[in-house]
């Protein structure tokens, strides 16, 4: 009889253990679904806004939801739910429209308006966002993040563990915001990234660039696997804020913590 229940209690202890289980992955998830989204920065294209290692959380409610809310762009609907339209200069994590990836660039066409970069100015609407150059971006040649990409530099040559520089200006969007870019101004691997086609963005759609604008796929590249314009419907959410910034290929090598880019607001 003693054994008989020792048994039974030991099944009731499992079964306990599996709904807390079960629970905790189902608010996890509603957690991510509807509130905030991990994201960790994988390459240098917003620098120096974000960093290769830095870790965010993307805040969900800020444009509403829609069928990319969910892993997977599972959601059961169609369009937005609570939506709201993004601001420009926002950072936003959105689903790549052609390769189903998340990226993270700054919205700065919205719907109607046109986008052109001339020598690596960015006019909207025909009228230039001034850019004021400060000092340059510095940082050392060397393999970055788990993927080990090595930096750009505008002062080539530079050797391993040599200091690595890009010219870097506050570009002055319409609305008033002012964010750093990084530019080398000499882009010979795609000379078209700083002369652009005048871009008109169509109704429902954004257009994105990276702010380190010589390292960015982005709505430059339309079609061929480029970003081109973004759907509206694309949206996943707003970085606001660097919750945790790590310089090594290992979140667990402390040593490389960035503990000045803990909790750094993004602007």
């Amino acid at each position: 009889m003693a054994i008989f229940s020792k048994s039974k209690q030991k099944e009731e202890g499992l079964l306990e253990t599996l709904k807390t289980v079960l629970w905790a992955l189902v608010i996890a998830g509603l957690f991510r679904t509807l509130l905030f989204q991990p994201f960790w920065i994988p390459s240098g294209s917003m620098k120096d806004t974000l960093l290769i290692g830095d870790f965010l959380f993307v805040n969900k409610m800020a444009y509403g939801y829609s069928r990319h809310s969910c892993p997977f762009s599972m959601c059961p609907f169609s369009g937005r739910l609570l939506g709201s339209e993004p601001e420009r200069g926002d950072v936003i994590v959105f689903r790549h429209p052609g390769n189903g990836q998340d990226f993270i660039k700054r919205v700065v066409g919205l719907p109607g308006e046109t986008v052109q970069l001339k020598d690596g100015v960015l006019f909207i609407d025909g009228v230039a966002a001034p850019q004021e150059a400060v000092e340059p971006f510095a940082e050392i040649k060397e393999p970055q993040g788990p993927q080990g990409r090595l930096p750009a530099c505008a002062n080539e040559p530079v050797g391993l563990g040599g200091t690595c520089l890009k010219a870097r200006f506050i570009e002055t969007l319409p609305n008033g915001l002012s964010h750093s870019i990084l530019d080398i101004r000499d882009n010979r691997s795609d000379p078209r990234a700083d002369n652009t086609p005048l871009y008109t963005v169509p109704e429902g759609h954004y257009f994105f660039l990276g702010d380190n604008r010589d390292n960015s796929g982005d709505s430059r590249v339309q079609g061929g696997g480029g970003v081109g314009f973004v759907p509206y419907e694309n949206l996943i959410g707003r970085a606001d804020r660097v919750i945790f910034s790590s310089a090594g290929s290992r979140m667990i090598y402390f040593w490389t913590w960035r503990l000045d880019r803990f909790f750094e607001e993004i602007v």
